[in-house]
């Protein structure tokens, strides 16, 4: 854990960005002995984000699915994409219409 006092990022710029960018790790700043801020580089801090983004949508779908809701495996998805392609079942299209059409709407594709 990296722990500065606030008045380095003033004096130290470019050290407190340097130490960011090859740790990889946010720098906390101090004020009079307490926590005040955070610092990171942007490629962390996006990185950070996405992936809250992603336990954001994942938590969502696992609500979803103790609420009943119907998921589908690897194998019914490949089976659907068969279907599609080969113009078989019109419940399996319909199914993977279904199956899009959910995913799209969760993940705002």
């Amino acid at each position: 854990m990296n722990i500065r006092p606030s008045a380095s990022i003033r004096q130290n710029y470019n050290e407190i960005s340097e130490l960011c960018k090859k740790s990889g790790e946010p720098v906390y700043l101090t004020k009079n002995g307490e926590g005040d801020l955070v610092v990171m580089d942007i490629a962390s801090f996006e990185r950070r984000e996405k992936m809250l983004k992603l336990r954001e949508e994942l938590l969502a779908v696992e609500e979803d699915r103790l609420h009943g809701e119907k998921g589908y495996s690897v194998s019914d998805v490949s089976e659907m994409m068969r279907a599609g392609q080969t113009g078989e079942s019109a419940e399996m299209q319909r199914n993977f219409a279904l199956a899009i059409g959910r995913a799209r709407r969760k993940f705002s594709i």
